[in-house]
C-alpha cells in the first residue's frame, strides 16, 4: 500500500506540473489536498511518508478520530471540504487549519461563535455551488457575491479563497472560469476547484488547490 500510494502521488504531481507548464504557470503554485475520506489512518500515513502535507476530509468526527495522532508526530495541514452542520462548527474550528465549506449565513454565525469560544482561527473558503443543483451544499451563485462581502466584513483576511464542486456529466469549465473569476473580483487569492477527473482543466481555468482523492489512494 505504501509504495502505491507513493507511486500514484508522483504521477497526480507530474501531472500537476504538466498542466500547470501548459496553462503558462508554476507547479509551485498549484496545491495538491489530498483526499483522505473514508481511507485508514495507514493511508495517511503512506502519504505523509511520501511526502504529502495537506489533507482533506469530508466529516468532522472522521477526522478527528483520524488526524490527531498523525499531527503529533508529524507536521501537516488539514482541509475539512464537506458540507459542515452547524452543530459541527466549533469541533471543525478546533481541529482544522482550512474549512472550505462556509455557504450560508447561519454557518458563518456558528463558526465566528466557534472561533470567539476556541482563540483559534482557521483558513476559511466559501463553497458556491456553481450548477445550482438542489442536492449539494454551497450559496446559490445569485447570492455569493453579496455572502462573500459580507464574509470579508466579519472574518476579514482568514477569509481566503472560493471553492466548488461542478455538476457531475458536466463541462466542468464554465463553472471553473466562473468561479475563478468571482475570487478575483473579490481581490481572494484561493481557488478551489477540480478532482480526480478534472483537475488538469480546472488548473488551466485558474485552480490554486486540487483536490485528489481515488488518483491518489483508490477508489472508495
Amino acid at each position: 500500500m505504501t509504495d502505491a500510494i507513493a507511486d500514484n502521488l508522483r504521477r497526480v504531481r507530474d501531472r500537476i506540473a504538466g498542466a500547470a507548464i501548459a496553462a503558462g504557470r508554476r507547479p509551485e503554485d498549484i496545491t495538491l489536498v489530498a483526499v483522505s475520506k473514508t481511507k485508514p489512518m495507514e493511508s495517511v500515513a503512506a502519504a505523509l511518508a511520501a511526502g504529502q502535507a495537506v489533507f482533506g476530509e469530508n466529516r468532522v468526527q472522521e477526522a478527528a478520530a483520524k488526524f490527531p495522532p498523525l499531527q503529533a508526530k508529524q507536521a501537516l495541514s488539514l482541509h475539512l471540504i464537506g458540507g459542515l452542520q452547524t452543530n459541527k462548527a466549533r469541533d471543525a474550528v478546533r481541529i482544522a487549519d482550512v474549512i472550505e465549506s462556509l455557504d450560508r449565513p447561519k454557518l458563518a454565525d456558528a463558526i465566528a461563535a466557534a472561533i470567539g469560544r476556541e482563540g483559534r482561527t482557521p483558513a476559511l473558503l466559501i463553497e458556491v455551488n456553481t450548477g445550482s443543483e438542489a442536492q449539494k451544499s454551497g450559496i446559490a451563485r445569485d447570492a455569493a457575491d453579496g455572502f462573500i462581502v459580507d464574509c470579508q466584513g466579519r472574518f476579514g483576511n482568514a477569509l481566503t479563497g472560493l471553492m466548488c464542486v461542478p455538476p457531475q456529466g458536466e463541462d466542468p469549465r464554465p463553472h471553473f472560469t466562473w468561479l475563478a473569476d468571482r475570487a478575483a473580483r473579490h481581490g481572494l487569492a484561493t481557488v478551489s476547484m477540480g478532482m480526480s477527473a478534472d483537475f488538469e482543466i480546472a488548473i488551466a481555468c485558474g485552480a490554486t488547490w486540487v483536490r485528489v482523492g481515488s488518483a491518489i489512494f483508490g477508489s472508495r
